[in-house]
């Protein structure tokens, strides 16, 4: 969608073609959400070149967004401000003249290398105090609904009215790179059902990932274990559930995650950076969400089906990493028969729009 001149309340210099830096949140859905920001800054100056702040997990993510002339890759640690690395990746920016800096975190660690730099714009929420760090203050962040809302406001000029809907996150696979991808992995060309049983967090994980494997595999479906290496012993049991059609494609490259989602059928996906992926490259998506609220960390992409529990748990969402009520209820009460029978109703609509 384009954002409409009324919610642009100032003339643009359209002849400006001075660099921009993005500096994303850097958690993954929070960095694939970050690609609206992207087209809202490309519909307000389309021949600015935008680059992106990334780590070198998160980067791979950076070659299928389109609008994305290039990355910076800075792991920068967690939890210290790591002085050293930040006039380093100063000295970095400063070579790449940015006339504009989004500094999307509310942290002062993540304005101190901008405003090393020098550059000359640096527009973000005051947040952590950042008087100095940023030029260009925003106010109001909290009385902004969403996460996506405070992130993508930032793109618009000072005061500009939030559009009713942002443009979604686009991540685009070429067909020639999945095809070499689904090759090298000794993959079929059957339908495919791509599982994400990780999330930041435990109370976010589903129960029954693996009788669901086994489901699915019973009814002659493929299924891909995707994830990183922190799933890799969840993934052994889900394989070890399901059989020889179930296999583990968990890994420690980002990039045969964002492969193994643009290539399944169908991604079925606790609430977690590749759900956000998947939506964002067209996979029919299938969302697991216990504590945490769908309007809220959904994709803006929309989902296939929102899958909650049906029971009625009184204090979901609760936002919490780890339960302390109810037994996780929440997850706990959402069947394996119930997600697969969603999951290929999901696979027969697909088809049927594929052969339309």
């Amino acid at each position: 969608m384009n954002i409409d001149s009324e919610y642009i309340m100032k003339i643009e210099d359209t002849a400006d073609t001075r660099p921009i830096l993005i500096v994303p949140y850097m958690w993954i859905g929070d960095f694939v959400r970050g690609h609206t920001v992207v087209r809202v800054l490309k519909q307000r100056w389309p021949d600015r070149p935008i680059d992106l702040l990334a780590t070198s997990l998160c980067a791979p993510l950076v070659d299928y967004m389109p609008g994305v002339r290039s990355r910076v890759v800075c792991d920068l640690p967690r939890g210290r401000l790591a002085v050293a690395k930040q006039w380093q990746l100063a000295a970095q920016l400063r070579l790449a003249n940015y006339g504009t800096a989004l500094i999307l975190p509310r942290t002062w660690k993540s304005a101190i290398a901008p405003a090393l730099a020098g550059i000359p714009e640096r527009v973000g929420f005051v947040g952590e105090a950042r008087f100095g760090l940023i030029n260009r203050w925003r106010w109001g962040e909290k009385a902004l609904p969403r996460f996506i809302d405070k992130n993508a406001a930032l793109a618009l000029p000072d005061g500009a009215q939030l559009p009713p809907e942002w443009p979604v996150p686009q991540l685009q696979v070429p067909v020639e790179e999945v095809g070499r991808w689904r090759q090298a992995n000794q993959l079929g060309s059957g339908p495919a059902v791509a599982l994400a049983p990780g999330s930041v967090g435990a109370s976010k994980r589903w129960t029954y990932y693996p009788d669901a494997a086994r489901l699915l595999a019973e009814h002659g479906l493929d299924v891909w274990v995707v994830g990183g290496p922190g799933e890799k012993a969840l993934a052994a049991e889900i394989v070890a559930a399901g059989g020889p059609r179930v296999r583990d494609l968990t890994g420690t490259d980002l990039r045969n995650g964002i492969l193994a989602m643009a290539a399944a059928d169908v991604a079925i996906s606790n609430d977690s950076g590749l759900m956000h992926i998947a939506a964002a490259l067209g996979t029919p998506t299938m969302g697991i969400f216990g504590p945490t609220s769908p309007y809220h960390w959904a994709p803006l992409n929309g989902l296939a089906a929102t899958i909650q529990t049906r029971t009625v748990v009184p204090c979901q969402p609760c936002h919490r990493p780890v339960c302390t009520m109810n037994d996780h209820r929440c997850m706990r009460d959402i069947s394996a028969s119930d997600v697969v029978g969603i999951a290929e109703r999901v696979l027969a609509e697909a088809g049927a729009r594929a052969a339309h």
